[in-house]
């Protein structure tokens, strides 16, 4: 295991609008690599759509981006907080460390990962009132609201079964963001729905850009990308292969890989 050590930045980092900076991350599982070697600069507010075909590396970009997975090498910064990786052994302080790092950061999964034994109003107030103290009548108020926000404001006492997939999905949109993160990561949010109830989770990450929210998306859904994207990163084999506006991106594609891939989705 890699282990990273946590700077706390002060100066010019926090007053630019780069909210979120990777350098050169490279991960690799049974020796084979992954990643090699992605750097990334976000702007506050931005949504970045990331696409590429399946296997080449794209979630675990993200999971990389705060430390779900450790990077073998490389730089992520977040707010005012950098992690180095050095290659020396992550450690459990090295962890509590990397916590400051994901306080700025929400995830959303594929799979919602909510806690089936508590209610959607209790699984959006779980984490402010564990991890960052709030009082539970704090908590509850901001949870009632995030979930008005995300259309769920009328099945706040249902649990987790007794929601469709789309309902499930928003319920962890709120969560994520009830810890008022500066950046939203979300791993293939659409992929387990279908085009009704992915619809309603895609107007809920709309509604937070308009907002102002910084948005990472993992996605397969093309007509998302190109309608909500600022950017478009288009991954494979585990390099970022073009950057661009969706214009350039999907109508005018200047690398061969993007334009093959692209080619394959149409047909």
């Amino acid at each position: 295991m890699r282990k990273c050590r946590p700077v706390l930045l002060k100066g010019t980092f926090a007053l630019t609008d780069l909210v979120l900076q990777a350098k050169m991350i490279t991960k690799s599982f049974s020796g084979q690599e992954i990643l090699k070697g992605l750097s990334l600069d976000v702007e506050r507010g931005d949504l970045i759509s990331i696409i590429g075909p399946s296997g080449c590396g794209k979630s675990t970009f993200l999971r990389c981006l705060n430390f779900l997975e450790h990077p073998d090498s490389g730089e992520v910064r977040i707010e005012t907080v950098s992690l180095a990786c050095d290659g020396s052994r992550w450690t459990r302080q090295d962890e509590v460390r990397a916590h400051q790092l994901r306080s700025h950061v929400g995830m959303v999964f594929q799979s919602f990962n909510l806690f089936p034994h508590r209610t959607v109003l209790e699984n959006v107030m779980m984490a402010p009132l564990h991890v960052k103290k709030i009082a539970p009548d704090q908590a509850e108020a901001t949870a009632m609201e995030l979930l008005e926000k995300v259309g769920l404001k009328n099945v706040v006492d249902r649990y987790p079964d007794r929601l469709s997939g789309g309902q499930k999905q928003r319920a962890a949109i709120a969560r994520a963001l009830a810890m008022k993160p500066s950046v939203m990561l979300y791993d293939e949010p659409t992929s387990a729905l279908d085009p009704e109830l992915s619809e309603e989770v895609l107007s809920v990450m709309r509604a937070l850009d308009q907002e102002g929210m910084t948005q990472l998306v993992v996605t397969h859904d093309m007509r998302f990308a190109r309608a909500a994207s600022d950017r478009v990163l288009y991954l494979e084999g585990g390099e970022i292969v073009e950057s661009g506006s969706p214009d350039q991106i999907f109508a005018h594609p200047q690398e061969a890989r993007t334009r093959r891939f692209l080619r394959t989705l149409l047909s």
